[in-house]
Order: C-alpha cells, then sequence, then structure tokens
C-alpha cells in the first residue's frame, strides 16, 4: 500500500510540473521517465477517474491524447516540527503554513491537555510545553469526534537524554489524522514518523532531535547617530537562522525603566529564541558575540545568553527591577552569574539580561512597563 501511495504522488508531481511548464501533458511525456507506456496510461486512467487530472484534448490523427493536472493541495501545511529540552520539560514548536491550522491544532491540543502544561500560537507557530510521560485527556474526554478533542499530545518520551531524541505520541481523528499520516513526515526537523491505526482514531509517534534552546538578549547597539536594537536583534535571528541545523524561533521587543538619564529612545531591549543541537551551542554563542559587537553602533553594546527555556523566579524578579528603577552593571554581572547565563559587552548588558528575564511573558506585558510584571510571573515556564 505505502508503495502504491508513493507511485500516485510521483506521478501526479510528474503531471502537475508538465502542465505548469506548458499547460497540459501527454503519454510520451511521462514515459521519458523509463516507465513503461502501458503503466503509464494505467495512471493516467486512474487518476482520470479520481478526478486529478482531465482530458483536454482527445487524440486526432498524430496528435496524442493532452491531459492536465487540477490545482495542487501543499506537499505539507506542516513547515517546521523541532523540540527543545531543560531538564524534565520539553518544548515544542510546530510552525505551520497557515494561522486558520494553527489556531485548530492550539485550541484542540488545549482541550485535550495531555502531557501539554500550556500552550502558546503566535501568528502561524504553536508553541508547547510539556513533561516526560504519558498524559491524561482533559474534561472533553478522549479523542474522537465533537465535542471531544479532535487531536492532543498523549504522551512524551524522551531518549538517550538533552543528546537524544524527542518522542511526541498524538492521538487524533479526521483533518488532523491527514495531517499526521501525509504531511507532518515532510516538516523540517522530523526525524520519523511511525503510525498506528485503530478505526477512525489514528495515533503517531513523531520523532525529533531534542535540541537546546537559547534565549539572547540584546541591547544599547544603538547611539544618537543612529541605529536601532531591534534591527540588529532581527539581522541576528535572519543570520542564525540561515545556519544549518540553527532554528531561529522569534523576536521580542521589552520595555524598561522610561525615565533613564541618556537613554537613546524609549529605552527597550531585545530577546531572541533560537535552537540549537548541544554539540553546535558553543559554536553558535562564538558567531552571536561576533555579529553584535561588529554590527552595532555603539561601544557600550550588551549580549546575555542562557541555554534552557525555564525562567527562575529570582531571575524573573531581576526583569522587574528593571522597569521599575536603576540597575548597575555590577549588580547585573552579580545576576548573571547566580543564573548561569553568560554576559558579554559594556553598560547593555544591564538590558540584555533584562531581556532574558522577561523571556516569555506576552507582548503585552512587554510593552507596557508599567504593569506589575510579581502578577504574571507563573504565566511562563518555571523551575
Amino acid at each position: 500500500m505505502v508503495d502504491v501511495v508513493t507511485r500516485r504522488r510521483m506521478y501526479l508531481k510528474l503531471m502537475r510540473e508538465h502542465t505548469q511548464e506548458k499547460g497540459y501533458f501527454t503519454v510520451q511525456d511521462l514515459t521519458e521517465t523509463g516507465v513503461a507506456r502501458s503503466t503509464i496510461q494505467d495512471w493516467i486512467s486512474r487518476l482520470h477517474q479520481e478526478g486529478c487530472i482531465f482530458l483536454l484534448e482527445r487524440p486526432h490523427g498524430r496528435s496524442p491524447a493532452k491531459y492536465a493536472a487540477k490545482g495542487a493541495m501543499p506537499v505539507s501545511t506542516c513547515r517546521r516540527i523541532f523540540t527543545a529540552v531543560d531538564g524534565e520539560q520539553i518544548e515544542i514548536y510546530h510552525d505551520c503554513m497557515s494561522s486558520a491550522c494553527s489556531a485548530f491544532c492550539g485550541y484542540h491540543h488545549f482541550l485535550a491537555k495531555g502531557s501539554l502544561l500550556r500552550v502558546e500560537r503566535d501568528g502561524t507557530v504553536l508553541r508547547e510545553f510539556a513533561t516526560v510521560g504519558e498524559g491524561v485527556v482533559g474534561d472533553a474526554g478522549d479523542i474522537g469526534l465533537y465535542p471531544h478533542p479532535a487531536v492532543g499530545v498523549v504522551g512524551i518520551e524522551l531518549e538517550g537524554g538533552e543528546d537524544g531524541v524527542v518522542i511526541q505520541h498524538i492521538r487524533c481523528i479526521g483533518g488532523p489524522a491527514y495531517s499526521l499520516t501525509d504531511m507532518m513526515s515532510r516538516a523540517e526537523g522530523v526525524c520519523e514518523v511511525t503510525i498506528k491505526r485503530n478505526g477512525a482514531v489514528v495515533d503517531g509517534f513523531i520523532k525529533t532531535k531534542a535540541l537546546t534552546h537559547l534565549i539572547i538578549g540584546i541591547d544599547d547597539t544603538d547611539s544618537e547617530k543612529g541605529g536601532a536594537t531591534f534591527a540588529l536583534a532581527i539581522g541576528l535571528l535572519h543570520f542564525l537562522d540561515s545556519h544549518v541545523n540553527v532554528y531561529g524561533i522569534g523576536h521580542r521587543v521589552a520595555m524598561l525603566y522610561p525615565y533613564l538619564p541618556h537613554k537613546t529612545a524609549g529605552n527597550s531591549c531585545s530577546a531572541l529564541d533560537v535552537c540549537v543541537p548541544k554539540g553546535k551551542v558553543p559554536e553558535v554563542i562564538q558567531e552571536i558575540i561576533r555579529y553584535v559587537s561588529d554590527e552595532s553602533g555603539s561601544p557600550e553594546w550588551g549580549v546575555a545568553i542562557k541555554q534552557g527555556f525555564i525562567i527562575p523566579t529570582s531571575l524573573r524578579m531581576y526583569g522587574c527591577r528593571t522597569r521599575s528603577t536603576i540597575v548597575s552593571l555590577e549588580k547585573a554581572k552579580e545576576v548573571a552569574r547566580e543564573h548561569d547565563v553568560l554576559v558579554k559587552g559594556g553598560l547593555g548588558i544591564i538590558g540584555a539580561l533584562a531581556a532574558v528575564s522577561l523571556s516569555g511573558l506576552s507582548t503585552d506585558i512587554l510593552l507596557n512597563s508599567e504593569l506589575y510584571i510579581h502578577d504574571y510571573i507563573h504565566h511562563s515556564p518555571e523551575s
């Protein structure tokens, strides 16, 4: 059955390519691949009956029949699926082509609960936090048709520790089952997908590498002559995302103490999230520091880099202080040492560490420095 499905996709792909190139295809066009003419004719007949292709022109004289492939569905709406490990917690990222599909999965994953601690969505990116082990599907009952959730993460395995692989056990039905069986294996970052069927319900086991999450804080890269920290941060994110095996996730801006003397603008800092294979972390850190030092318009630039996505409460409190008062460089370096956060640069270290400490909070909180963050501490992963 797998061979038949594979061949079907192969022939449809060839038919669509010829249709896009010259508006039609013939039997002869496809036999140039070395496949027997009778086999090609059989597939054309089958796909014509299924409605995947249609007859443009009947054969006449020496002119062969001309066919055209109908509009193609995307090979996969799942762009990237990757995972990071921080102790016993797993961070799952699913980058989708469609914000609607991402919202659908996020809603049903939250409804099912299972192994998930928290579900967030930012446009087309679904970010989920889970614990290792089998979870219990929530109040809506088991996976199934309405009113039950249509898809859920019912278990997480970690093989080989932080250098190994993460295995998501996903149970689903309907459209999500089609995504699981026909699309997820094609997403960047997926090593393997195995399937088990129980009637209409499908269980899938998605294997991805266990990556290391890096939070990168940046501040004071601009000057009175120009530049902007957010622009440098976005440039760095694109630079890192172009590396093999480095997964760029996103960029956030946080407002700090607005009454700071000598600030160049509104006193904001930037944070980036990326995932990196554990063995590549030292190399990537060197590239981050080199990029910021080379591109900064200020000698006071600062970088802070934390491995892992869990923000301890004591580190979060440092971010609270930077939004309500002036913090010294010595205090920033002391907090960085206590939490094993690498810092480099000048006075910008203060804001760069703040960007790291505020990571995981919502944009509404990050951009309003008047909010009392203590009430929102538990909105993000912590130890």
